[in-house]
């Protein structure tokens, strides 16, 4: 580290990424709480239909997808800076937003504007973390899983502490909102780094010269990786309540803190990893290889006890870094392009929270009691596909290091 008057902007810059794992997942908590305030029917067998709110949950892929490709060349010609205070004030938004929505229709309006803002921190919080960590940027890069995770292990406890206290469910809402807009203050004073910064430039004091971005192969399957990725987590992280409910748990929401808890072991762990040498195209294969072993163990073996241990594997191999392993890999292939490829990359990641959540959906709804089972087995499929890309690429990277 040899930039250390950016450590707090940094620490602010990571804590954008704590709210946005509170962000994603709650949502996923109260399912049945927003599908009654968004007049969901009932099903035949007497539940409330919560697919409804899947839907709106698959909106945040939307709307991160749809500005995407305008979120990273914002990064990288008006400013790191610009790109993460746009991401703030729309988190802003949709905290409020989505727990005033009368309806459907508006909750997904405020949820199209949570994608907004995951686009716009994702081309500011990933760059600048890189470049102010300029020696360590892979590891750099798969901290903002770990403030991601962070956020998600805790929501379990804040839900609790809110129920204790008798307080209506929006109130976590409300408290994130506060603390965002003081993030945003941070955000707004503190200095950055100066961009597109590699190690090697910053030895010699040159700046890079800007070259045109020519995709091959290999980086168009570590960009289809972002979305086999994202697919099985995201799957997982807003699919698995149900799931406990029907494998007889009394508490599901538990499986959301072993979840996280096995996505920040796993950052920590990988992070050893990468520093002893392993190359993060390695991990790419190892794994979803191990999410997929859990999710066919989770298929056969219906038990409480396996959702729990489920949760953790899955969040340590599926949620552990290996979508920030392919944004920092493209990062490596793209160094004078990184807000751009980051889009790229997280477009194909959007894409997955968009379309797959939207199939989960309609899986659910048709599936009725048994749909928690199809959709471990489409997230197998998907995840298996993952595994055969990530083959691809340490095939070629094989290649070229012969070469």
């Amino acid at each position: 580290m040899n930039n250390k008057k950016y450590i707090p902007t940094a620490l602010a810059l990571y804590f954008t990424y704590f709210i946005h794992g509170i962000g994603v997942s709650i949502l996923g908590q109260y399912k049945t709480n927003f599908a009654g305030a968004w007049g969901a029917s009932k099903l035949a067998d007497g539940t409330i239909d919560v697919s409804i709110v899947l839907t709106v949950i698959a909106a945040l892929g939307l709307g991160r997808l749809i500005t995407l490709p305008i979120a990273g060349p914002v990064s990288d010609k008006f400013g790191r800076r610009v790109s993460g205070l746009i991401g703030v004030a729309c988190y802003v938004a949709y905290f409020i937003g989505i727990v005033m929505a009368p309806n459907m229709y508006v909750a997904y309006a405020f949820a199209l504007l949570g994608g907004v803002a995951n686009s716009f921190l994702d081309t500011c919080v990933t760059p600048s973390c890189m470049e102010i960590f300029v020696d360590s940027g892979d590891v750099a890069n798969m901290f903002t899983k770990f403030s991601i995770s962070i956020g998600q292990f805790l929501l379990p406890f804040m839900i609790g502490f809110i129920a204790s206290g008798s307080m209506s469910y929006k109130t976590i809402f409300y408290v994130v909102t506060v603390f965002l807009i003081i993030d945003g203050i941070l955000i707004a004073i503190m200095p950055f780094p100066p961009r597109n910064v590699s190690a090697k430039n910053e030895e010699i004091g040159a700046k890079p010269k800007k070259e045109k971005m020519k995709f091959t192969p290999t980086s168009i399957a570590i960009i289809c990786i972002a979305f086999t990725a994202t697919s099985t987590f995201q799957l997982w992280l807003n699919c698995n309540q149900e799931l406990g409910k029907l494998y007889g748990m009394t508490n599901p929401r538990s499986i959301q803190s072993f979840y996280a808890m096995g996505s920040m072991v796993a950052i920590l762990v990988t992070a050893a990893f990468i520093k002893k040498g392993v190359k993060p195209i390695r991990i790419l294969v190892i794994y979803p290889s191990i999410a997929t072993i859990m999710l066919l163990i989770l298929y056969f073996v219906q038990t409480p006890s396996i959702l729990l241990l489920g949760g953790f594997v899955i969040g340590y191999a599926a949620a552990g870094g290996v979508l920030q392993l392919a944004v920092s890999t493209a990062n490596g292939m793209f160094p004078t392009n990184k807000g751009k490829i980051t889009s790229i990359v997280m477009i194909s990641s959007s894409l997955a929270n968009y379309i797959i959540l939207t199939i989960a959906s309609f899986i659910t709804k048709a599936g009725g009691l048994q749909g928690p089972k199809y959709i471990l087995l489409f997230n197998i499929a998907i995840t298996v596909v993952g595994i055969l890309l990530a083959l691809f690429v340490n095939k070629q990277y094989a290649k070229k290091a012969i070469a």
